[in-house]
């Protein structure tokens, strides 16, 4: 059972007040505000393409905010800041896995990167557990099925101490027992004080707020859509 996280920094409000991001040569959202308290799960509901993923690329950092702004706390936030690349974990559709290492060796490097310090032997057997791949540690992740792979990537909630986690469909490919620990995972780091912002087709079982990005499409004027 996944215990209570201590963060490497203290939860804070996350705050967006109308904004919009411009990408692939047309708006994508606009005027999309929420705020999101320490202990609580927002979920992005839309069909692809609505802007699921790029809303959640850009609070990682990844995307440029082209209007509205983007508060953590009293702080605003800006592209690049390293205390809000502190402050969270970001998982794709993308396992962000290397098939040559182990997935022991994955999560020593990748915790490296976030933090400059090791995963500890004990955190990660605990973090391995939870998705039932403790036998997996060792094994070259290239030999590891998309399945395995998915809950691999999904493993980094359970050993990176981050207070707002950011997860782009994190049901894909699970089973009905992979998606009760993820759900378990979930509701520990909400009753810790953590945030969670998930996009996802599929319900997960854990209470919260949503926002169907429907409602932020950009409004196509009648002179427009004549050009």
């Amino acid at each position: 059972m996944a215990s209570r996280s201590t963060f490497a920094t203290a939860p804070k409000p996350l705050r967006a007040d109308d904004l919009a991001c411009f990408r692939g040569g047309r708006m994508v959202f606009e005027r999309l505000s929420f705020t999101l308290d320490p202990g609580e799960l927002l979920y992005l509901r839309g069909k692809n393409g609505s802007g699921k993923s790029t809303l959640l690329r850009l609070i990682a950092g990844y995307l440029r905010i082209h209007g509205g702004t983007l508060m953590v706390g009293d702080d605003a936030w800006w592209r690049g800041d390293a205390a809000l690349s502190e402050a969270l974990i970001y998982a794709g559709h993308d396992n962000a896995l290397k098939p040559v290492l182990t997935l022991r060796e994955n999560a020593r490097e990748l915790t490296r990167l976030m933090t400059g310090h090791a995963v500890g032997d004990v955190a990660l057997a605990d973090a391995a557990d939870v998705f039932g791949l403790t036998g997996l540690l060792d094994q070259p992740v290239r030999y590891f099925s998309s399945g395995q792979r998915h809950r691999s990537n999904l493993m980094r909630f359970a050993y990176l101490k981050r207070p707002l986690w950011l997860m782009d469909e994190p049901t894909v490919g699970l089973d009905t027992e992979n998606r009760e620990a993820l759900a378990g995972l979930m509701r520990a780091h909400l009753d810790a004080g953590g945030m969670i912002i998930a996009a996802t087709h599929d319900p997960i079982g854990v209470e919260g707020a949503m926002i169907d990005m429907r409602d932020y499409q950009p409004k196509v004027s009648l002179e427009e859509a004549w050009l």
